[in-house]
């Protein structure tokens, strides 16, 4: 049974930093690419971030280029997201997603497994 497990929200000040984690289990971590999105009341779910299997090439949502950072740990089969100098306007529900393709990607259709979220809030 593939779970992801987000954990790392919370409500930060304008200008700080936040660091979300992930941890995967019931999957072949290494072999799946990951994703962040994140949802706000009434919207879509909109894409963040994305990663290749094993580390490999990364891709950002505009919105968030140069602002934010995925990465992933194979050990310890997790993904994270390093988010610095955060906006109001980053305030959601944040979801990783895995998908077995193996290649990033914006589109949340092509994601097989998802998280539950977790509440990120950044104050003004």
């Amino acid at each position: 049974q593939v779970q992801l497990v987000e954990s790392g929200g919370g409500l930060v000040q304008a200008g700080g930093s936040l660091r979300l984690s992930c941890a995967a289990s019931g999957l072949t971590f290494s072999s799946y690419a990951m994703g962040w999105f994140r949802q706000t009341p009434g919207k879509e779910r909109d894409f963040v971030a994305a990663i290749d299997r094993s580390g490999g090439a990364t891709y950002y949502a505009d919105s968030v280029k140069g602002r934010f950072t995925i990465s992933t740990d194979n050990a310890k089969n997790t993904v994270y997201l390093q988010m610095n100098i955060v906006n109001p306007e980053d305030t959601a529900v944040y979801y990783c997603a895995a998908n077995r393709w193996g290649i990033g990607t914006r589109i949340k259709q092509r994601y097989d497994y998802w998280g539950q979220g977790t509440q990120v809030t950044v104050s003004s």
